[in-house]
Parts: structure tokens; C-alpha cells; sequence
């Protein structure tokens, strides 16, 4: 039996480290070719595709400015080209399947990608495309979490699904300490109060107020995305 889709419109929320794959740095097309597979598994059941992707696996800019020394203001927009490169990468690795794609950046480069304007944004979603949000909010000292949950918020998306290298959020850092505990459900106020590290404070803050659903889950099993969807039990529902 095919199970149907509990949402219709969802963002996607990818780490740079999600498209770097086995390597220590850079963009793994491999690991974005897998990426794109199970993207179209969920474009093909007639959702509503949306992705917001960070630039880890190239430049992070909190990390980088303490280690080079450079201004926060500087390092944070080197951090937003980089997940420039890694939306378009991802861009051309959907497109090689048919799956028809926008990047929209929060600083505007014309030649590169679209400028991100909510109505053309809604516009692409509602014409089946998927659109790929990068640039972060175009502003330091945003992560791309706070971008996740500010586009969401714009397009109107039933559900933020968070892709990690976990499967789920825990008790503890599950590759540090053995006996920590993974969460089924919790709630936006205990994730705060506890400082569990699902998205940074000021995400889980407007996801809280906006009453939109995290689902935090193991990228790295091919087909969870598409489970996600369909509203099987995997990783953590936060809301």
C-alpha cells in the first residue's frame, strides 16, 4: 500500500556538511547526485519542494573569524557565498534528472542566481519547481537555521524537515556519549529550556510562534526524506 503524503509543502533544511559526503571539505557529487534522487522521490508524489542550504562543508563563518582573525560582518557573508556554490551544485545535480530548479539568493548576483522574492518564490513552488534558497537570511550574524525558519514562514511550509548525520535529537551527543537517549516527540519550550541542539534559539523562537513542525532526521539513509513525508516514524517531531 502507497502511503500518501501528510504535507504538501515543505522546506528542507540541508547542512553544507550534508553535501560534502565522505570528504573532509568540498562538494561530493556523489553525495549530491544521492541527494537529488531523493528529492525527486518527493517531487514525483506532488509536493511542494523548498531547500535551504548551508555552506559548512566550505566556510563557516562563527568558526572561521575566530580562526583567521577576521570580522564576524566578513566571515559571515564569505560564509553566505558559500552556500551559493553548494545550491547550485545541488541545482545542476536535480536538473540532470529532469527535476526542473531554482536557486533564489538573499544577495542579489544576477548573473548567478535569481534575487529571492516571495511572490516569484511562491510562484516557481506553485508551477512544481523546486527552489533552492541560499545566501542565508543576507544578513551576519544569521545561521541558516534562522534563514530555514524564515523562509518557511514566507512560503507558507507545513513542516521543517531538518537533515542531520543522526537520527534524531538525543539526550547527548549520541557519537560521544554511548547511552544517550533519543527523543520521539518534545516540545519547541523544552528544546529551549534544555538547550538541546536542534536549530539555533532564534529558529526555534518563530517555529515555536508560527507553530510549524520540525522533524529532525538521518540524511544518510536513502529514502528518509520521502518517510518523512509520508509521516513515518523516523528521527524526532519537535513542535
Amino acid at each position: 500500500m502507497i502511503k500518501k503524503p501528510i504535507y504538501k509543502r515543505i522546506l528542507l533544511k540541508l547542512s553544507g556538511e550534508a553535501l560534502q559526503g565522505r570528504q573532509t571539505h568540498g562538494i561530493d557529487a556523489e553525495m549530491c547526485a544521492s541527494l537529488a534522487v531523493q528529492i525527486k522521490e518527493v517531487h514525483e508524489l506532488g509536493i511542494k519542494i523548498a531547500l535551504v542550504v548551508g555552506g559548512g562543508n566550505i566556510f563557516r563563518g562563527q568558526v572561521e573569524s575566530k580562526r583567521f582573525g577576521l570580522d564576524r560582518s566578513v566571515a559571515d557573508y564569505m560564509g553566505m557565498l558559500a552556500t551559493v556554490l553548494n545550491g547550485l551544485a545541488l541545482q545542476n545535480a536535480l536538473e540532470q534528472l529532469h527535476i526542473p530548479t531554482r536557486v533564489m539568493t538573499a544577495i542579489e548576483m544576477h548573473q548567478v542566481a535569481e534575487p529571492y522574492i516571495r511572490r516569484r518564490a511562491m510562484r516557481h513552488l506553485e508551477k512544481g519547481r523546486v527552489v533552492i534558497f541560499v545566501g542565508g537570511t543576507g544578513n551576519p550574524y544569521f545561521t541558516t537555521d534562522t534563514a530555514a525558519a524564515l523562509r518557511a514562514m514566507e512560503i507558507e511550509a507545513d513542516v521543517i524537515l531538518k537533515a542531520t548525520k543522526v537520527d534524531g535529537v538525543y539526550t547527548a551527543d549520541p557519537m560521544i556519549v554511548k547511552n544517550a537517549k533519543r527523543f520521539a516527540k518534545l516540545k519547541f519550550i523544552d528544546v529551549l529550556k534544555k538547550n538541546l541542539r536542534v536549530m539555533d534559539a532564534t529558529a526555534i523562537s518563530m517555529c515555536m510562534d508560527n507553530h510549524v513542525p520540525i522533524v529532525v532526521f538521518d540524511l544518510t539513509k536513502p529514502g528518509n526524506i520521502k518517510k518523512a513525508v509520508v509521516g513515518e516514524k523516523i528521527g524526532t517531531l519537535v513542535q
